[in-house]
């Protein structure tokens, strides 16, 4: 996108007034369009990531739910009973389904009910051989602040382990106390069980007086080894739903920045003038997608046409206008002469890398909350995107 633009600023006979500044017919709402249709793509081929979560009555299950996932899953209804003691929460949409089970704790029989329960949606699931009905992970919910683990949870935790290859993550809920949690951490861990992580977690800031406010912490562990858990083709469905780790989005977004560096790259791989630089947009605009989809946004093609205007710039007038055109040299490795100039592997992958970072870090702002989506479309916006840009374009001189 970005590539293309630069090599029709440079290589084709627009006019420039005294500020440096390039008058140019740009197809913006044509690029927004295309994007869109990417990212609409993207989503749709998502797979559906389904979640058994195992845990006792007030163990804090619909919380630690809502505070992973957007939407406020749990928060949408009890969810579609599939069994007696099972219902299923899901949400148009939402490429995801919580499986949560009750009453566990109400006597042998129900006990074993539950299991039977449990053990009959995976059969089924691994009977379709459908990934998007498969079971891909297991929670089993132990509240720390009970300070007890029942024998008849350890037996099944073993039983479940040994009766499935689905991956178990023991998850210790409303762990207030450090020192509790680490211990009973360690006694779970003693108990030699054939589980993937014991994690504990505060899903949400807990007051405890006044003067003192216990933050909500494991959350990202949680995220982090669903990420080491799951197969490949989850884990972009795995970030799209999750809003509690920044890190592993940002992460899982700088993939798809480095294909598409490589991808870029190879096309400049034999250098070609800047006017071709148009090859380069399918390339650009399915890393935007792709980190959009990450991201999980609602994205719109006005905040679309707001991110490429904002380094296009309004009206065919470019926002860094001077500082590209003059200073090409010094921003773009290889980018070679103004005019006639030829478009090399190393600024091919530049420009493809500098968009990225900046678009990866205008949804950092927004995840953070210190931007709204909708203050993407607006003047202070454009003039972030067009910073966060050129700041990154710095970065590869």
């Amino acid at each position: 996108m970005i590539g293309g633009i630069i090599g029709d600023i440079v290589s084709s006979p627009y006019e420039f007034d005294r500020g440096g500044i390039v008058r140019m017919p740009v197809d913006v709402e044509k690029v927004a369009q295309d994007a869109i249709n990417a990212i609409i793509k993207k989503v749709k081929n998502l797979k559906t990531l389904n979640i058994i979560v195992v845990g006792k009555t007030g163990v804090g299950k619909s919380t630690l739910i809502n505070a992973v996932f957007k939407d406020e899953l749990a928060k949408t209804g009890i969810g579609k009973p599939v069994t007696k003691h099972m219902c299923k929460i899901t949400k148009k949409g939402l490429p995801l389904s919580i499986y949560d089970t009750r009453g566990f704790e109400l006597g042998k029989e129900v006990q074993k009910q539950v299991k039977d329960e449990v053990m009959d949606i995976i059969n089924k699931g691994l009977e379709t051989q459908d990934i998007n009905k498969k079971i891909h992970c297991i929670w089993y919910c132990i509240n720390t602040a009970s300070n007890r683990v029942e024998p008849e949870e350890i037996e099944w935790l073993k039983e479940l382990s040994k009766d499935t290859q689905i991956p178990i993550i023991v998850v210790l809920t409303q762990s207030f106390s450090d020192k509790n949690a680490d211990a009973m951490r360690k006694m779970l861990l003693d108990e030699n069980l054939d589980v993937r992580q014991v994690i504990p977690v505060l899903a949400t800031d807990y007051e405890i007086d006044d003067e003192y406010t216990k933050k909500a912490h494991g959350l990202d562990k949680l995220i982090q080894i669903m990420g080491e858990v799951l197969p490949d083709e989850l884990i972009d469905t795995l970030q799209n739903v999750q809003i509690a780790s920044l890190a592993d989005k940002k992460k899982r977004a700088q993939v798809a920045v480095a294909a598409a560096v490589t991808a870029a790259a190879g096309e400049g791989a034999v250098p070609i003038p800047f006017s071709d630089c148009v090859l380069l947009i399918p390339t650009q605009l399915n890393m935007i997608a792709s980190i959009t989809v990450i991201f999980g946004f609602d994205v719109n093609k006005s905040i679309l046409r707001g991110f490429i205007l904002s380094t296009i710039g309004t009206g065919g007038a470019t926002v860094l206008g001077k500082t590209i055109v003059t200073n090409l040299i010094k921003l773009i490795p290889g980018a070679g002469s103004l005019v006639g100039g030829l478009i090399s592997a190393a600024t091919a992958g530049a420009l493809t890398a500098a968009l990225g970072e900046a678009y990866i870090g205008i949804m950092s702002l927004v995840f953070n909350g210190e931007m709204s989506i909708n203050d993407l479309e607006s003047q202070k916006g454009k003039e972030k995107m067009a910073e966060l840009f050129k700041k990154e374009l710095k970065k590869s001189r």
